[in-house]
């Protein structure tokens, strides 16, 4: 793998790994100063960012001025932000029609709560379309990248349905070994919201957590192999 691919990667896991960041908007209220907002997010199938923003917000009437933003994630896991890995998504939010459902419903699987504000006239869903990306992984490790280099499409966005719902219905249980197994988290409830070619997402108890695969998938034949492989490491791991 090439350097420039290895920095992009880096900078898309980061993004799949997050799922929220500081919204900077052109501000109407003091012309020429920016302003920040926390935001969630979740990626379309293109792998572009999603934000469900209120008409009634502040960023949004900045928004409808100037669509010029830029969305900076770090990696919060991280006790030093100094040393935290981050990227600055540089973008134009451009509003989803309504009739685009994928990305309406992948928002909803991601942030369950929205459902009630997607259904109102006061909140409107918004793309991040890139511009370029600046990322930050470390000391003396500062790149921009293209669109290109970043965005990745989602193989599975003819599929991603279908899966998710075979795994919320047939195998709930192996949902909740994965995440006892490989996070140390013991659930009641858990909810695959979303596969893609590096991993897929549930929430644990309201609580999100994100897997990872040891080599990209893109077919679901793949998928299927991939978490029947999760399902004997996790109980391997569970009989300890």
């Amino acid at each position: 793998m090439s350097d420039l691919e290895n920095r992009a990667r880096h900078a898309r896991t980061l993004l799949l790994h997050q799922r929220h960041g500081v919204l900077a908007t052109m501000s109407l209220e003091l012309p020429g100063y920016p302003f920040g907002s926390i935001t969630p997010y979740t990626l379309d199938h293109a792998g572009a960012p999603l934000i469900l923003i209120s008409t009634l917000a502040q960023h949004t009437k900045n928004i409808q001025a100037d669509a010029k933003v830029s969305l900076t994630i770090h990696d919060a896991t991280n006790p030093d932000p100094q040393a935290s890995q981050r990227l600055t998504w540089v973008a134009d939010a451009m509003p989803v029609p309504i009739d685009e459902t994928a990305a309406h419903a992948r928002y909803r699987a991601y942030f369950p709560r929205s459902a009630d504000y997607l259904d109102t006239h006061d909140f409107e869903l918004y793309r991040l379309v890139l511009v370029r990306a600046r990322f930050i992984g470390g000391f003396g490790r500062i790149y921009w990248l293209e669109r290109g280099e970043v965005l990745v499409a989602n193989p599975f966005a003819q599929s991603e349905a279908d899966i998710v719902g075979h795994m919320n219905e047939d195998h709930a249980h192996n949902l909740k070994a994965y995440c006892q197994a490989f996070k140390g988290v013991s659930a009641e409830k858990v909810v695959m919201q979303g596969i893609d070619a590096d991993g897929f997402d549930v929430l644990a108890d309201e609580r999100p957590l994100r897997f990872t695969f040891d080599q990209p998938i893109a077919t679901p034949d793949e998928a299927r192999a991939a978490m029947v492989h999760l399902a004997k490491a996790a109980r391997q791991s569970l009989k300890g």
